[in-house]
């Protein structure tokens, strides 16, 4: 069985863990838990008639006082970028993740997943930012670890992505 280690990149309070859990748990909690360094998860992933083994490493928020561990980020097949639609400002942080994510990894796969569309009404990323990205090439997936909207999709994705790599 082949194994590929996924890492999650995102500010705080994204949903990072919320999203790992929900796709190897298939559960949602609304107790907030800080992630302190890494947490890692593991789940097989059927593509093809074969079987991908996910290692998920999902790393502590980053925000302006924490700095990105990119050793954490070594042997890393592909990425998910994960920004809260909620909070604009995520969504720029997260485009920083990337550029040092590629600084770090090099031309590595990676998804972005805009997460709490649950969340419709106190939505504050607009469309064009979105369509902006996708314009680059970003692949980009609307999430919900709450009502688990797109994320079997998302870390399916990222499985084909990196299978292929």
């Amino acid at each position: 069985m082949t194994q590929k280690k996924i890492c999650l990149l995102g500010t705080f309070a994204v949903g990072k863990s919320s999203l790992a859990q929900r796709f190897v748990e298939s559960i949602f909690s609304d107790r907030y838990r800080t992630t302190v360094g890494v947490r890692i998860h593991r789940k097989a992933v059927a593509l093809n008639g074969d079987t991908l083994n996910l290692i998920i490493w999902d790393l502590a928020g980053e925000d302006e006082f924490v700095v990105l561990r990119t050793e954490y980020l070594r042997g890393s097949a592909g990425y998910l970028l994960v920004a809260d639609g909620t909070r604009r400002d995520t969504l720029d942080k997260t485009i920083d993740l990337h550029r040092r994510a590629r600084t770090a990894l090099g031309d590595v796969p990676f998804i972005l997943a805009v997460n709490k569309t649950d969340r419709a009404d106190d939505w504050a990323i607009d469309e064009s930012a979105l369509e902006e990205l996708s314009q680059q090439g970003w692949s980009i997936i609307r999430t919900s670890a709450k009502s688990g909207q797109g994320v079997d999709e998302a870390f399916t994705r990222i499985a084909r992505k990196v299978s292929l790599g």
